[in-house]
């Protein structure tokens, strides 16, 4: 696989050698629109257990073997974090992950010391209202799964409904909006989370989606459904998941019990896993490898994975990556550094330029993944660059121009709101500095980080920070001429608005 994804991109270097001037210059007028994609492209997760708090993954330097910690509810009305994810926005916000299949939302006269049987946790009335506001105050409409955890099944071992449209009547009832859902989380890893049951089937599966599609498209008619939301199964994991029985649970298998029922084809995507889940024998995310070719290109064996499946049982339906990040389970240490934010940027261009439609990373501000710490509400390096993504690059994904090198990967869209402009990212990879020349007058925001596994980057030689209001400062752009040096290891944005480009309307 290795292989043929090096060959694609010689290939593709060579095709594009056309739309490049003499000389090394880039000719960006005559790229060729190769997608589109969502005004929501790049979005976040919050996880349900970081609304209502509960076991999530344990920050690093506890006792030796812990996986999880207790933490508190997150506190969605801090008005730093509103202002944060504004400047993402707009956006899309999933509330999802392996804790909501079996959290139980309360009623609003309900008071309970303890989840009903059948589920784990409890969502309050409270906490749904604060993920409804924040979803307005960010401009990012809601994402979700619901719980189907034998709490939520009848006599019959069937899922009911009652649990997913309390949730749908108090979104509604508090002006919210839900964009889309998946009916839940990672169905081919069904006993991941406690109170699933254990001898779940593909076929279950299937039976149960019915229900639930029906019941979705009179509930909540403007919900776009998702699915499968299956996870690892183009390159992390070796063998399917099996259930109490030793069957496997499979995404193919799944999609075939109800073909032509989705709006959209969603997957999830972790390269590997981070310390906390090594005992699963998958082996872990590599800090060496961390700018190598293998890493960086594992996003596409994913992708590649999903859209067969797609075109065999969803054809033309887009793909939504509706989870991803570093690494599975928290991420590793370095995932809150630069270091990560060639794999964070590398993923959002090539994903565009296959045609996804939506990427979520995973979180917003919990764990060693998160753009933000969420003890201290301090951007972290993958924030600032999903600033800068959302400043510059527009919908319309065009060819990548040639690279002059294969450690410089290069992608490029429409310069967002610039009619005829043009775009680029590029990631320096390797260890000496290399030349872009983008054929025209244009802005450079250059990002580093000494050492790269930094916490503290530079745009343009200066720290970002955001003050007490919400405003970003330091992230100011960087007039260039005709030619621009991007230092070894070391990551660029470029804005030319006179780039002309036809296709950028």
């Amino acid at each position: 696989m290795r292989t043929k994804l090096l060959s694609a991109t010689v290939a593709g270097f060579a095709l594009m050698g056309a739309a490049n001037l003499p000389h090394g210059g880039l000719n960006l007028k005559a790229l060729p629109k190769v997608a589109e994609v969502s005004d929501r492209y790049q979005s976040y997760n919050i996880e349900m257990v970081e609304v209502t708090g509960g076991r999530f993954w344990a920050p690093y330097g506890g006792p030796a073997g812990e996986v999880y910690r207790q933490r508190p509810p997150l506190d969605l009305n801090d008005a730093r974090l509103r202002n944060l994810a504004r400047h993402l926005g707009p956006a899309y916000m999933r509330v999802s992950g392996t804790w909501s299949n079996n959290t139980y939302l309360a009623a609003e006269d309900e008071h309970l010391t303890a989840p009903p049987p059948g589920f784990v946790q409890v969502l309050t009335p409270a906490q749904l209202r604060s993920v409804i506001a924040f979803s307005k105050a960010a401009d990012a409409p809601i994402v979700t799964s619901f719980a189907v955890s034998i709490g939520t099944r009848g006599p019959d071992g069937r899922w009911t409904t009652a649990q997913a449209q309390r949730f749908v009547d108090q979104v509604r009832a508090d002006g919210g909006t839900i964009a889309a859902a998946e009916f839940f989380n990672e169905p081919n890893m069904p006993t991941a989370a406690p109170a699933m049951p254990k001898s779940y089937t593909a076929a279950d599966y299937g039976a149960d989606f019915r229900i639930f599609r029906d019941w979705a498209r009179k509930a909540a008619p403007d919900m776009k459904i998702l699915g499968p939301g299956g996870v690892g199964e183009g390159h992390l994991m070796k063998s399917a998941p099996v259930n109490a029985l030793g069957r496997p649970v499979r995404s193919a298998d799944m999609m075939a019990e109800n073909p032509g029922s989705l709006d959209a084809v969603s997957y999830h995507f972790y390269g590997s896993v981070s310390q906390r889940c090594a005992a699963l024998g998958i082996g872990t995310a590599i800090k060496d490898e961390a700018l190598s070719p293998g890493w960086l290109d594992r996003t596409v064996e994913d992708y590649d994975f999903y859209a067969s499946l797609r075109d065999k049982y969803e054809p033309g339906k887009p793909i939504w990556n509706t989870e991803t990040a570093q690494a599975a389970c928290g991420g590793s240490p370095w995932a809150s550094t630069f270091l990560d934010t060639f794999r964070y940027l590398n993923q959002l261009g090539v994903l565009a330029q296959k045609g996804v439609q939506v990427v979520m990373h995973n979180t917003l501000a919990t764990s060693d993944y998160a753009l933000i710490d969420r003890d201290t509400m301090t951007p972290r390096p993958n924030y600032w660059a999903a600033v800068l993504w959302r400043k510059l690059m527009g919908q319309v994904v065009l060819a990548s121009p040639a690279s002059p090198s294969p450690a410089l990967r290069l992608y490029a869209q429409c310069l967002r709101g610039s009619p005829g402009g043009v775009a680029l990212l590029a990631l320096n990879t390797g260890d000496t500095p290399q030349k872009l020349q983008p054929g025209a007058k244009g802005t450079a925001w250059v990002m580093t980080g000494q050492p790269i596994d930094t916490r503290a980057i530079r745009v343009n030689g200066v720290e970002p920070r955001v003050d007490p209001q919400g405003a970003i400062a330091g992230l100011d752009g960087r007039a260039i001429g005709g030619e621009l040096s991007i230092p070894a290891k070391a990551i660029a944005f470029v804005a030319v608005p006179g780039a002309g480009n036809a296709a950028c309307r």
